[in-house]
């Protein structure tokens, strides 16, 4: 992939899709227009069908400032969104950001003097969950937790470098014309996939992990399981598009489902005397051994203090790997073009 030179100052673009973001939607767009970066700035809206004050806010924000603008994204989905901002944006740096995320001062600045270093079609860095109440910051814990999401890069601090897949992204807008954009048909991994396009072509995905960014999570359980169900079934699709591809982390959940499901069965088959308790047994320490690496995960979560907060960061682990699992088999079963993530829905 041949990327031209960048500019010492190059103008910057910020894209965001918004759904049902009234909570955290001005502190996200405030963060982007307080970036201590020198060059010309403008964000692009992409507003989905919120039901409570988003579009009202961003409104407001764009009235109040021209370097906000707003484009309509009916259909709701993330990439679609993605595309119509960045198809209505102007200048060669492009920045994706999520409304319930929050960029420190520097991110672009250091963002963009790591493209040019590097020669990169795209830099992300570091995913910083966080959360007001109890449940949220266990979320956030399990986020931040190589126990809780399999250890990608940009959930931890790790090492500069090459990556499979960047969160969020500082990109070269060249390279993502080059590879056609987000894929409209993907509503879950959209980052992933583009990325592995542009690295398919020849272009370089960076991990930088001075590169920091807040993001709120969902604040219950239910809309956790919601939003890893999706998560999970969009992943078997890319695994079955690009079955190579992928590393062993993403196969995990989907077998621990089946090894504790197995168990079940078998469990009740050995309570009616169907089975018989001797070796049948065996198939009873996956659950046994899962049970007691989430316990000791739990302690590895330092966000989280006394038994009850310990309790709920369990709850959490277990949540985000059935409901992945569950989805992932979902997934590789039937796809997943009737699965949509709504746990930002009101």
């Amino acid at each position: 992939m041949h990327l031209t030179p960048l500019p010492s100052l190059p103008a910057v673009s910020y894209v965001m899709p918004v759904l049902n973001e009234e909570e955290h939607l001005e502190t996200a767009v405030r963060t982007i227009l307080g970036q201590q970066y020198k060059g010309e700035k403008e964000i692009v809206l992409a507003l989905g069908p919120s039901t409570d004050r988003s579009t009202e806010i961003a409104d407001r924000l764009a009235a109040a400032d021209p370097r906000v603008r707003l484009v309509a994204n009916p259909g709701r989905d993330i990439p679609i969104g993605l595309n119509l901002a960045i198809a209505a944006s102007r200048f060669p740096v492009v920045v994706r950001v999520d409304a319930h995320s929050e960029l420190v001062p520097e991110y672009t600045s250091a963002g963009i003097a790591a493209l040019r270093r590097e020669g990169a079609a795209n830099v992300g860095g570091v995913m910083q969950a966080a959360g007001r109440t109890t449940v949220q910051r266990a979320i956030a814990a399990g986020y931040n937790s190589p126990y809780g999401l399999g250890g990608g890069a940009y959930h931890g601090d790790g090492t500069p470098g090459p990556a499979e897949s960047a969160y969020l992204g500082i990109f070269r807008r060249e390279a993502i014309e080059a590879v056609g954009g987000y894929d409209p048909g993907i509503r879950r991994g959209e980052d992933w996939e583009l990325n592995l396009r542009i690295r398919m072509a020849g272009g370089i995905v960076w991990f930088d992990p001075s590169l920091r960014v807040t993001y709120w999570p969902r604040a219950s359980l239910q809309d956790l399981s919601r939003q890893f169900f999706a998560t999970g079934a969009w992943r078997a699709v890319l695994v079955r598009r690009h079955p190579r591809a992928h590393p062993w982390r993403f196969f995990a959940p989907g077998a621990l489902v089946l090894g504790l499901t197995t168990s079940l069965v078998v469990l009740a088959l050995q309570c009616v005397g169907l089975v018989p308790w001797a070796w049948w047994s065996v198939v009873h320490a996956l659950p046994l051994a899962y049970a007691g690496a989430v316990a000791f995960a739990t302690t590895r979560l330092p966000a989280l203090h006394g038994v009850r907060e310990r309790l709920v960061g369990a709850a959490v682990l277990v949540t985000m790997h059935v409901s992945w699992g569950v989805g992932f088999l979902a997934g590789i079963a039937g796809g997943a073009s009737r699965t949509v993530d709504r746990s930002r829905a009101r």
